[in-house]
């Protein structure tokens, strides 16, 4: 008796758990049933753009260097009297810095002195070229008066001779005395381009301003020798006028061609979060550049930085406007990637003639909202692409097709029209749980599973079999 008692008390605990079990989970059931979630179609203007990223770079730059070598000793003082650093406003001709001209000064001192040493050689060649003329005169004097005797009784023939020879060499020696004048004036050319040269290296040693600006970059400091070689070493870094700024931005090859100059453009910049700048397209740069076999170009925005806010050097998120289309309807993307389940449609609208949707936009005046599950499809990224799509309207606890055609988008909203789609109309563009936050949205390319998994799989042997397929945006569906 005893184990009958037991054996009865188990089996009623048995079945009362399963009861509660039975109510709890219809419970939890009601609890999730699902929600659409919706977005209207609204009427603006839509704007195409090519999104791209770059820098923000000073329309001018100048590169302020060193041409000689030697130990930095002084910087110079801007307009507020300290010495010259990052942000120190510069004008024309200001001393920057100096390098020890000690050595440059000796070397100018030395090629002065081989200068006033050829001149006075100069003054040495012409006294001894007076010289030579004199005894030029003379010798030609004794020629001549040896030439009226002759060789005779009163005149030997060896001093005739003698005086021939004494005319032609005094006249050897003027031109030597002409010649040395010439060479000590072209020593004297030699020494001062010498001269020159070292005078300015000496004026090298005093590095100053090429243009008015702001330095953005110091790259010495005192007490630093700076070795110039080949190349300059760069001391400097002055941007010429920051109130005109450009964006440097890398394109890619695809949207190049959609990149012209004057074209509009806005960016933005995390340093000024909510502030959108704008600008223009200056010109496009034609050295590509390749990257892990990605090809890009540099386009140059031109913008105004009045304000100064904008930075040498910012990120910039550029924005390129291709087209702009002025009071056209719109709907989220969302909203033609969404499709229902079967169970989800208005039972008017589970069934119907299976024509293209072309066909059926253009001749039938009712295609518009007659449309089979199987027709959904119709709204995937490969049909909206081609001009056609689907978008859903909430029909009490069901949802209904509205057939649209699609036209451009800026990758958030898309361009729409449709014979029964109107301004403010509710689109469906997700689904979530009853109860749960609005964040927790079924997702259509997130794989669903229980009866949506079921009902997809009974219908694959039935696609298989015939019919045209469509890609959609949740499976792959065919007509039954």
């Amino acid at each position: 008796m005893k184990r009958f008692l037991f054996g009865l008390l188990v089996l009623l605990i048995i079945l009362g758990v399963g009861a509660g079990g039975v109510y709890w989970l219809r419970s939890r059931a009601k609890t999730q049933q699902t929600e659409f979630r919706t977005a209207a179609v609204k009427r603006g203007d839509l704007v195409v753009t090519i999104s791209a990223t770059g820098t923000v770079e000073p329309e001018e730059v100048i590169d302020v260097g060193a041409q000689v070598a030697g130990l930095i000793n002084y910087f110079g003082k801007d307009k507020n009297g300290t010495p010259v650093d990052y942000g120190s406003d510069v004008e024309e001709g200001m001393v920057l810095a100096k390098i020890d001209d000690v050595l440059y000064q000796a070397d100018v001192n030395q090629a002065q002195a081989s200068v006033d040493l050829a001149k006075s050689g100069i003054i040495r060649a012409q006294a001894d070229l007076g010289q030579m003329k004199a005894k030029l005169e003379q010798s030609q004097g004794d020629w001549e008066r040896a030439q009226k005797l002759g060789p005779s009784d009163a005149l030997a023939e060896t001093t005739y001779d003698a005086y021939k020879a004494t005319y032609e060499i005094a006249k050897a020696n003027v031109a030597v005395g002409e010649a040395t004048i010439l060479q000590m004036k072209d020593t004297v050319n030699q020494a001062q381009a010498q001269l020159m040269r070292v005078q300015r290296n000496l004026g090298y040693c005093t590095i100053t301003s090429p243009v008015k600006g702001v330095i953005i970059d110091r790259r010495v400091n005192m007490g630093q020798t700076v070795v110039s070689s080949l190349n300059a070493p760069s001391l400097f870094l002055i941007a010429k006028d920051l109130k005109r700024m450009q964006v440097w931005v890398a394109v890619n090859e695809a949207d190049i061609g959609n990149i012209h100059a004057g074209q509009p453009v806005t960016f933005t910049a995390d340093a000024f979060p909510g502030q959108t700048f704008t600008g223009e397209v200056g010109k496009v740069r034609l050295n590509a550049t390749m990257t892990q076999n990605v090809v890009t170009y540099t386009v140059e925005v031109v913008t105004d930085n009045s304000s100064g806010r904008l930075l040498p050097y910012l990120t910039a998120n550029a924005q390129f406007e291709v087209s702009r289309h002025k009071d056209v309807l719109q709907v989220p993307n969302a909203a033609l990637r969404w499709m229902p389940r079967t169970e989800q449609i208005a039972p008017d609208f589970r069934q119907g003639p299976q024509k293209d949707a072309t066909s059926q936009s253009a001749q039938e005046p009712a295609a518009e909202t007659q449309a089979t599950t199987e027709e959904a499809p119709a709204a995937t990224e490969e049909s909206t692409a081609r001009g056609h799509g689907i978008v859903w309207v909430q029909d009490g606890q069901y949802v209904k097709p509205i057939r649209v055609r699609t036209g451009s988008t800026d990758n958030s909203m898309t361009e729409v029209s449709g014979r029964n789609l109107k301004e403010g109309m509710l689109v469906v563009t997700g689904e979530r749980k009853a109860g749960t936050d609005e964040a927790a949205v079924t997702n259509p390319f997130t794989p669903q599973f229980g009866q949506a998994m079921r009902q997809r799989s009974n219908t694959k042997p039935q696609a298989e079999q015939g019919g045209q397929s469509t890609q959609g945006s949740q499976g792959t569906r065919k007509p039954q």
